[in-house]
């Protein structure tokens, strides 16, 4: 597409990548191809790892081809407030660890997919929000003396 477009006479100052986690280990080589041969920037954003805390095919081949990784500035937080690098997935609201890497849309009824993030603590301890309020009993507040 890049090579049809200066074909034609076109300009490309750059190429941006979203969810390139998604793309094929052949997809980012070629990504490289055009920065060295055609000498165009491209910025690839997407996640590094699954839920399983593995990476991606696309993450794990951009990190071994890049010029340059960053770590975006806004920092996503975990339930607890710690700084969330983790991805939890949840089917009918309880975590799993195990299951295809990318599932496309919600299953049936009271087994939707969803995901959250959360801290490599509350991920190893497989504690989502929801299960951290499950744990927690008690409607009343803690007793402070005033």
């Amino acid at each position: 597409m890049v090579v049809d477009k200066l074909s034609m006479g076109e300009r490309v100052d750059y190429i941006i990548c979203d969810e390139s986690q998604f793309y094929e280990s052949a997809q980012i080589d070629q990504l490289a191809r055009v920065v060295d041969g055609l000498g165009i920037d491209v910025f690839a954003f997407g996640i590094l790892a699954d839920f399983r805390t593995k990476l991606f095919p696309g993450s794990a081949r951009l990190v071994e081809l890049a010029d340059r990784v960053n770590t975006l500035q806004v920092e996503a937080l975990c339930w607890c407030g710690a700084r969330a690098t983790h991805n939890a997935r949840t089917v009918g609201g309880v975590m799993v660890v195990e299951g295809e890497q990318v599932v496309v849309g919600d299953v049936a009824p009271g087994a939707e997919v969803a995901y959250e993030v959360l801290c490599r603590r509350h991920h190893m301890r497989q504690v989502t929000a929801r299960a951290s309020r499950a744990a927690h009993t008690s409607s009343l507040p803690l007793p402070f003396k005033e």
